[in-house]
């Protein structure tokens, strides 16, 4: 059997982690498989060197900045390696450019071109285990990185392009829960997950595992196992297609998203076009636009109320200075949550909104916005209520049992 088996920074962080990160490979070694090992920097290490960059220049150059948050993968990659040969166990680091991994050259946030893993396989047959540092790949001859949780993209597509059997994400959690257990202590591990529910719940808040490399997973068929590197005997959780889960929950999970402003255009002048005009400045600059509510008044102006990343604020307001003139006023608000109720079963069950809407009214906390998709409900609400709601929506649908 071939593994790719990712880990984390936590999974990384410091001498014994990483020499528990080695004895899991060494069992899958010992039990007769082939093992390529993607690592993330030990925990922290980017936030520092970001850090570091910041207080030296105010708008650091996005390719050199690649170059330098770079190296904490490369670091890790080379620890491990190290440890597992001590260990007796032929090992051998690779940077995402000597992995085959080619990227476009969109710095910061690259997406894979393709891998070219004649490199990789060959270090399999010759009975290595390959550890690829995660997060990174090149384009004209220069380091790229693929943005916040790219060594989960790192490993499924290595895992895809070598037709591994299976590719497993470690982390600090024994794997995917209905709820964040640090907010719901009665949260229940799933044992299984579908591929479009696990893409909702990463893209929805949940941070267990990177939306984009959920997607790849998907359209790769590549089957995933999120599961914790310090209780490697656990089962964990696997994520699949859904025609392989024999009995789909009404409702899997719950999410939050604590990351999100609110935008508030109030009074616009109601013309044909001035919806497209307000957000193809936004998709121009690069912001992703989540929730939209368009309310038409009877005084031929419009409200329009939108959310973007709070990463996104200040890029968002520079965006609106042009559209000042033409509505009484922009609001921002930071103050807010947004709350996501995910499961297949919503697509055969009814009142799975009611009984949500209601959660909530019992609760005395008022919906600000409501998205809905085929599987998926999200509503914002204000982020002093968020745990609150999490437990709610949790206890009405009985997710612990």
């Amino acid at each position: 059997m071939t593994r790719v088996l990712k880990f984390g920074g936590t999974s990384m962080g410091g001498a014994d982690n990483i020499k528990n990160v080695a004895n899991i490979i060494k069992n899958y070694k010992q039990n007769g498989d082939n093992v390529v090992a993607v690592v993330s920097a030990m925990g922290g290490e980017t936030n520092k060197l970001i850090s570091l960059a910041n207080s030296i220049s105010k708008d650091p150059i996005a390719l050199e900045m690649d170059t330098l948050l770079s190296s904490g993968e490369r670091v890790s990659s080379s620890l491990l390696s190290i440890c597992l040969n001590d260990m007796g166990i032929k090992a051998i680091s690779l940077s995402g450019r000597q992995a085959g991994i080619t990227t476009d050259d969109n710095h910061n946030k690259a997406k894979i071109d393709k891998i070219n893993s004649s490199n990789l396989q060959q270090y399999i047959k010759d009975g290595y285990t390959a550890i690829v540092a995660g997060f990174q790949g090149f384009a004209n001859n220069r380091v790229t990185t693929l943005g916040r949780g790219g060594s989960d993209l790192t490993a499924v597509a290595i895992a895809g392009s070598i037709q591994a059997d299976v590719c497993e994400i470690y982390t600090d959690v024994q794997g995917i829960y209905t709820a964040d257990p640090r907010v719901v202590p009665n949260a229940k591990k799933l044992e299984q997950i579908s591929y479009d529910e696990m893409l909702e719940l990463s893209s929805l808040g949940a941070k267990v595992l990177q939306s984009r490399s959920v997607e790849l997973a998907k359209k790769l068929d590549v089957k995933l196992i999120s599961r914790s590197s310090f209780e490697p005997n656990t089962t964990g959780t696997t994520i699949t297609k859904e025609e392989n889960i024999v009995e789909q929950p009404i409702v899997s999970g719950i999410a939050t998203d604590d990351d999100q402003v609110r935008v508030g255009i109030y009074k616009v002048i109601d013309r044909p076009g001035i919806a497209g005009q307000i957000f193809s400045k936004l998709a121009f600059a690069g912001i992703n636009v989540d929730m939209i509510v368009q309310t038409v008044g009877t005084d031929g102006t419009t409200d329009l109320d939108f959310t973007v990343p709070t990463v996104s604020i200040n890029e968002t307001k520079k965006c609106m200075k042009k559209f000042e003139h033409e509505c009484k006023y922009i609001d921002y608000n930071e103050k807010i949550s947004k709350v996501s109720v995910v499961g297949l079963g919503m697509k055969s069950h009814t009142g799975v909104a009611a009984d949500a809407f209601m959660a909530l009214a019992n609760n005395n906390i008022n919906i600000r916005i409501i998205s809905t998709s085929e599987i998926k409900i999200s509503m914002i609400i204000d982020k002093d209520k968020s745990k609150r709601a999490v437990q709610a929506l949790h206890d009405i649908y009985k997710l612990d049992q």
